[in-house]
């Protein structure tokens, strides 16, 4: 059986999400992946078991435009008579498979933890409902099964031995009105890592006081190589934009490390930021619910604590 994998890269590397959605791929059958990109990952498909990848040109479509992805995905589905088509459940991956969805009349299940072939043209799965506090087990029925894997729930494992891998240079036909929405990366960004992929992100609250307080964390993210957060009560005061929320109503994240500066740990905050390996919370209130969720906390100011962290990174 062959299984589609739409893999998305983090400077040029396939993004920790999608080696989470490689991992969970290999149990459905052989797994070829689909990289919208001009540099292919080779050496590092091979080692999460990938057979063959499919790249699709970027001078045919430059930049993310989540329909034509969506129509590329299913012509290739098509021409590969794939049992299954998945995506990290990513914002991007979403979007695509609810596109996919869509254009092929398909049923799509987002954020699953299992998957399982039962027989056919059904499978058995389950996944994340209500920001991931329940678990839904469900039957999907479809002659090609759409879904996206939970980011925080599915451990990338790496193959026991890297594959051989055939790569095809895939030139898609792409009408105008799958182009009607698209975005181009900027060049000054284009290196940097998404919120859903970084594997360190440093995370601001209330506690930073205002906009200007999150100079010496977006100072400390750069030097960790990672990103900055922020909780929900940053984007309604307007301190930061709504793409930097970690949470129930913001972005799952599952980085290394999550560096929480000042943030109490709402219930949706912490289903946001709970698939994170490693918490270290900053905090001069003792008794905030996020230290419950920390492998450490240092209880102090945070405006006295990150600036000489940052000294001390500085000096090594």
């Amino acid at each position: 059986m062959t299984v589609l994998c739409l893999v998305e890269l983090d400077d040029s590397q396939p993004a920790d999400a999608s080696l989470r959605a490689l991992t969970l791929a290999r149990s459905l059958g052989d797994v070829s992946a689909v990289v919208f990109a001009g540099t292919v990952p080779q050496d590092a498909l091979a080692r999460y078991g990938v057979t063959g990848v499919y790249v699709i040109e970027a001078s045919t479509l430059d930049g993310y435009a989540p329909q034509a992805w969506a129509r590329v995905l299913a012509g290739l589905a098509a021409e590969t008579g794939a049992t299954a088509v998945l995506a990290a459940g990513t914002d991007r991956g979403n979007e695509v498979l609810a596109h996919l969805g869509a254009i092929t009349g398909l049923p799509m299940a987002a954020n699953c933890t299992l998957v399982t072939p039962d027989g056919g043209q059904t499978h058995r799965l389950v996944r994340h409902r209500w920001a991931g506090l329940l678990l839904e087990e469900a039957v999907m029925k479809a002659p090609v099964a759409l879904f996206t894997v939970a980011t925080d729930s599915v451990a990338s494992v790496s193959a026991e031995t890297p594959t051989s891998i055939q790569i095809r240079v895939h030139k898609p036909e792409v009408a105008e009105s799958d182009l009607a929405v698209r975005a181009v990366e900027a060049p000054a960004g284009a290196g940097s890592a998404s919120l859903a992929t970084a594997r360190v992100v440093v995370g601001g609250g209330r506690g930073v006081g205002g906009p200007d307080g999150f100079v010496p964390l977006e100072e400390l993210a750069e030097l960790l190589g990672g990103v900055v957060g922020v909780s929900r009560v940053v984007t309604s005061e307007g301190w930061r934009p709504h793409k930097q929320q970690v949470g129930q109503t913001g972005t799952k994240i599952t980085p290394e490390l999550y560096l929480a500066c000042g943030i109490s740990g709402a219930i949706q905050h912490i289903a946001g930021c709970g698939g994170a390996k490693h918490i270290i919370a900053i905090n001069t209130d003792p008794g905030a619910p996020i230290l419950a969720h920390s492998d450490y906390a240092v209880i102090g100011d945070l405006h006295q604590v990150i600036p000489a962290l940052v000294e001390a990174l500085r000096r090594r």
